[in-house]
């Protein structure tokens, strides 16, 4: 199991076009979150000046994880490209499904395997190594289109000993997670078909997207049927509603693998800066990099932290270099402003319980800001480092 990069590809694709300085930070930050074997490569394109300069300066790194991949259509033009900037490995377009080809391509099957074919046969004679992209394979007869072709792309293959994988690619995000569903759809089915055909699991690569909210279930069900690699983008930026978040997977790569040395997850807070500092918003809710994603606002999830903070936490989240935030409302109770007094005020924490008067006192003030003076938002630190003091602190308060 690992993981591929395509934010420099489908991700700047679906959100905005990366400038070259912009292109190289991401690539450093892919090196630092998975260079110790997590994430196997990142796919390039090579159609402009600006992405042949992002290309080459990031083949200067010389890193071999993330190996950096060309990207391109089954077109001749395209792989003039591949061979002007001398790269070894590319990814290869071919449109599986007949919404493609006859609606899309405006062909029919067999003279558009046959271009694919052609294109792809040139790039085995040339010895460099392919990825074909099986385009929107999610909507793809298995038997008349994915079988056959699939089929005599494994004989090129074979035919000039240059190593094959195929690219999975849920292009609309209509793959579901299940084993009982039948391919196209069932993404363990679809793979399973395509291990009867004589691949292996590192020949397989699975690319969704998120349109049905399924896209991480489907890339664990690919890792756990048999397709070793899992395409993703950064945050999930991607066309529509997005790709697979690559952070997500890390962190699932981590807990399927046991190979926590492989990753450094801690600079994620470090690359959602970058990427709003882009013009990218992270949305609140996110996980791991959100706002919210380790705020507890809730009494009951607050109390249980108080006794155990692995009984509302599924991980440490200095994991993903963030800490535990406490957020004070109206639900919090008294386990909210203990929680928070030990969180960011230790030294006043010691000793104190639910069970305090001041905490009592503290908690009804608070109740009071939200039933008479209609509050709706929670408090900030600012406002709960001065009730702090003022009850805890300020010995002329019981007087």
């Amino acid at each position: 199991m690992r993981v591929t990069d395509t934010t420099l590809r489908d991700g700047q694709q679906g959100w905005r076009p990366f400038s070259v300085e912009e292109g190289l930070k991401i690539y450093e930050f892919l090196l630092e979150l998975g260079g110790g074997g997590a994430i196997e490569s990142t796919e390039l394109f090579l159609y402009t000046s600006r992405d042949r300069e992002l290309a080459r300066k990031i083949r200067e790194y010389g890193a071999e994880n993330p190996r950096p991949v060309a990207w391109i259509r089954a077109s001749m033009n395209d792989l003039r490209l591949v061979l002007e900037a001398s790269f070894d490995e590319t990814i290869i377009l071919a449109s599986i499904s007949d919404y493609h080809i006859y609606y899309k391509l405006g062909t029919d099957r067999r003279r558009a395997f046959e271009k694919y074919l052609s294109v792809l046969e040139e790039a085995f004679r040339r010895g460099i190594a392919v990825r074909c992209a099986l385009e929107d394979v999610t909507r793809a007869d298995f038997d008349n289109n994915i079988g056959p072709f699939v089929e005599q792309v494994i004989r090129l293959s074979e035919k000039y000993g240059v190593p094959l994988r195929f690219k999975l690619s849920d292009t609309l995000g209509l793959g579901v997670p299940f084993p009982e569903v039948p391919p196209p759809r069932g993404i363990p089915a679809l793979i399973r078909r395509l291990l009867d055909l004589g691949l292996s699991t590192n020949q397989l690569e699975f690319h969704g997207h998120n349109d049905f909210g399924l896209v991480v279930a489907n890339h664990l069900a690919a890792w756990i049927y048999g397709a070793d690699y899992s395409n993703c983008t950064l945050f999930g930026i991607g066309e529509r509603a997005g790709n697979c978040p690559l952070e997500v997977m890390l962190v699932h790569y981590v807990g399927l693998t046991g190979r926590a040395n492989d990753v450094n997850l801690s600079i994620l807070p470090e690359v959602a800066t970058f990427f709003e500092k882009m013009g990218y918003r992270v949305p609140e809710f996110l996980p791991l990099v959100g706002r919210n994603a380790f705020n507890t606002k809730a009494g009951i999830h607050i109390d249980g932290l108080l006794k155990n903070p692995e009984i509302y936490l599924p991980f440490d989240p200095l994991l993903v270099g963030r800490r535990p935030r406490i957020e004070v409302n109206a639900y919090g109770g008294r386990a909210a402003i203990v929680a928070w007094i030990r969180l960011n005020m230790p030294e006043l924490g010691k000793g104190i319980s639910k069970d305090d008067p001041r905490v009592e006192e503290m908690y009804r003030e608070i109740v009071r800001m939200y039933e008479e003076g209609g509050r709706k938002e929670p408090l900030s630190d600012e406002e709960l480092y001065e009730l702090a003091l003022r009850y805890f602190l300020d010995e002329n308060h019981y007087s």
